[in-house]
C-alpha cells in the first residue's frame, strides 16, 4: 500500500482516516475538496480540477493517500492507486456523524478547507444544499456504485479493502 484512495459517503470518515493513515505510513495526504473548492463555495472546473490532483501527485512520488469520491476523476487519481480503501459505514451512523460535524461547522465557523474560505452555516443546514441532506440522497447510491467498481474487471488489478463499522475502521489503523 504505497498508492491508496479512501473513499466513502459524506461523513464516513474519509478525511480523518486518510490523514491518520498517511500519517501512520509516512505518506503524503491529498484531500480532493480541498484541491474542488475555491472560495464562496464557488467549483473549480473540470480541467482544473484535474490539473491540481495531477500536480499534487507528481508532488508525491513516495506516494499518497487520496481522500475522495468525485467519480470523474477515477481516470488520473486510480491510473497509480494500489488500493482503495471504502469506508462503507451503515446509513445510521453516517447520519448521525454528518448532523453532528455539520452543527458542529455551522457553530464554530472554522474554515473548511485551507485553499478557500468556505465555512457551514446554520442556514446551509437547512437548506437543499445541506451537507446532510447530500448525504442521504447519496448514501444508498454510493454503495452501489462502488459494489459495481468491486465487481469490474477494469478494476480487478487494484487491492479493495471494505471497511464496513467503525470498529473496523479503528482496528485497521491499529494494525498499520
Amino acid at each position: 500500500m504505497q498508492r491508496i484512495n479512501v473513499v466513502g459517503t459524506s461523513a464516513s470518515g474519509k478525511s480523518t482516516f486518510a490523514r491518520a493513515l498517511a500519517e501512520k505510513l509516512g505518506l503524503a495526504y491529498i484531500e480532493l475538496d480541498n484541491l474542488f473548492w475555491l472560495d464562496d463555495w464557488q467549483q473549480s472546473a473540470d480541467a482544473d480540477f484535474f490539473a491540481k490532483i495531477q500536480a499534487a501527485i507528481e508532488q508525491a512520488p513516495n506516494g499518497y493517500v487520496i481522500d475522495g469520491n468525485y467519480t470523474r476523476t477515477i481516470p488520473i487519481k486510480w491510473a497509480q492507486v494500489d488500493t482503495i480503501i471504502w469506508l462503507d459505514l451503515p446509513f445510521h451512523t453516517n447520519l448521525l456523524r454528518s448532523v453532528q460535524r455539520a452543527v458542529q461547522r455551522a457553530v464554530s465557523q472554522q474554515t473548511l478547507w485551507s485553499n478557500s474560505n468556505n465555512r457551514e452555516t446554520i442556514r446551509q443546514l437547512f437548506s437543499r444544499d445541506s451537507i446532510v441532506w447530500w448525504m442521504i440522497k447519496t448514501h444508498q447510491k454510493n454503495r452501489r456504485h462502488y459494489l459495481q467498481l468491486i465487481q469490474s474487471p477494469e478494476y480487478a488489478h487494484l487491492h479493495w479493502i471494505r471497511l464496513t463499522s467503525a470498529t473496523e475502521v479503528e482496528r485497521f489503523l491499529n494494525r498499520v
